[in-house]
């Protein structure tokens, strides 16, 4: 009971904290320290220490790269002026009075052609920040627009996405990234219609009542028009980031002789490696061809470097406090009980899997526990093995997007904002039209079998 006690009131504390504006990277040591407390189980210290740290510290060795090349690739695009060229490409294709659907549609073309969510943020960042300025739509509603274009429909129920989540159940069900297609594409229009939607009435309350972009001063300041790389040399380091990301993940590291070249010294192919070498390969594309509008080029890149580090500590932070709940009995109990749930099997697996996104602030985390915890009786009860991949996944990225997920954190972070300001915005379209979404496609299957 006190376990339970535990990690209720240190998530609600970690939520409430953590949206009142509080530092995640104070506020996720502390409550995990509590919760090993309240819990009586385990010594607070030895939480910090042999939990969270590693845990921590296990999430930043996998992930600093991508942040880095991310970090200085995004730094360098707004500094540039190649992101402000491309979004006014992009802004005169929809019209700046879809600046939204612009941002969405962008964001959405990276995120399902392969790049990283993380890196999508940090790319996106400026173009959509210009958009959004040109528009004179506050600045608030970016962090929802990149959110859903690259949080939702694409990494959850676009069927055939390359993103990582998109893997994970063929491993346990025995499906491919294509299952559960029809249901993915429904889903997937409901998010992504609906979040559109609910995006462009905010704006228009917003401008109705006389607010515009605002002014933010610690924004990415790009150059001036005049002395502005040309349209094609602007979109070219996104090109080379799809592609040599795509070639590098589907073809090279898929290669026998690559995959024994590291097997035969113990270790194995990473899956941050292609975005990192495609990030590099833009970054020194971006140094060499548009020098001439960099004006001091180690302040830039320096800058960029430093600005991944907030980000990544504030999401290892998040994952070093998941690393402490998971090692809880109360947590394996909470797990178990999931299971036994006397209601039909497939909400069953909509509802387990988006309690445990929730719970740990993370769609892949919730993912990964209901997989290998749950797999085998979910397959037990009946369900489609495609039905059950995709209505998973979509379920994943419901309760993943509370106030501690570190994708919300680190988003806000990069777009210099905070909870206060955006969150509402993230929440309403990746928790509220995503599980609208997980009750459709749920209920659909149970009542006409359509995979």
């Amino acid at each position: 009971m006190l376990g339970v006690l535990s990690i209720i009131l240190t998530l609600v504390a970690l939520m409430y904290f953590a949206y009142r504006g509080v530092a995640v990277i104070i506020l996720a040591p502390v409550l995990g320290m509590l919760a090993a407390l309240l819990s009586g189980e385990i010594p607070a210290l030895h939480a910090l220490s042999n939990l969270f740290l590693p845990a921590a510290t296990e999430y930043i060795k996998n992930y600093f790269p991508v942040f880095l090349t991310g970090a200085i690739f995004g730094k360098l695009m707004g500094t540039t002026g190649a992101a402000s060229i491309i979004a006014d490409f992009v802004s005169k294709k929809f019209g700046k009075e879809r600046a939204i659907l612009a941002i969405v549609v962008a964001t959405a073309l990276l995120t399902y052609g392969g790049v990283s969510l993380f890196v999508v943020v940090f790319a996106i960042y400026p173009i959509g920040a210009t958009l959004l300025k040109n528009a004179d739509i506050p600045k608030r509603f970016l962090p929802g627009a990149i959110a859903l274009g690259g949080f939702t429909f694409t990494m959850t129920a676009l069927p055939g996405s390359p993103q990582t989540l998109n893997t994970m159940p063929t491993v346990y069900l025995g499906t491919d990234i294509y299952a559960g297609p029809i249901l993915g594409i429904i889903a997937a229009l409901i998010m992504f219609i609906g979040g559109v939607w609910y995006l462009n009435v905010q704006v228009k309350k917003c401008k109705s009542k006389g607010e515009g972009y605002g002014i933010h001063l610690d924004e990415v300041n790009s150059t001036s028009r005049e002395n502005s790389p040309g349209i094609l040399i602007s979109f070219l380091p996104i090109i080379i980031v799809f592609i040599l990301n795509f070639v590098l993940t589907n073809f090279y590291f898929t290669r026998e002789s690559v995959i024994n070249k590291y097997t035969s010294i113990g270790g194995k192919v990473d899956g941050t490696w292609p975005v990192v070498i495609a990030l590099t390969v833009a970054i020194l594309f971006i140094l060499i061809a548009m020098k001439k509008y960099i004006k001091d080029v180690n302040k830039v890149v320096t800058s960029g470097a430093e600005e991944s580090i907030l980000p990544i500590f504030n999401t290892a932070a998040q994952v070093g406090y998941g690393g402490v709940i998971k090692a809880l009995t109360a947590f394996t109990t909470l797990k178990l009980g999931l299971v036994s749930l006397a209601i039909p099997a497939v909400y069953k697996v909509g509802i387990s899997t988006t309690l445990l996104a929730g719970i740990v602030g993370s769609s892949s985390g919730g993912t990964a526990i209901a997989l290998e915890v749950m797999a085998n009786d979910f397959l037990a009860m009946g369900v489609s093995p495609s039905a059950l991949h995709r209505i998973i996944l979509v379920a994943s990225g419901g309760l993943d997007s509370l106030p501690h997920c570190g994708a919300v954190i680190t988003l806000l972070a990069v777009c210099k904002l905070n909870h206060k300001q955006s969150y509402k915005y993230i929440a309403v379209v990746t928790m509220a039209i995503p599980l609208i979404a997980l009750a459709v496609i749920t209920t659909l299957h149970l009542l006409t079998g359509i995979v």
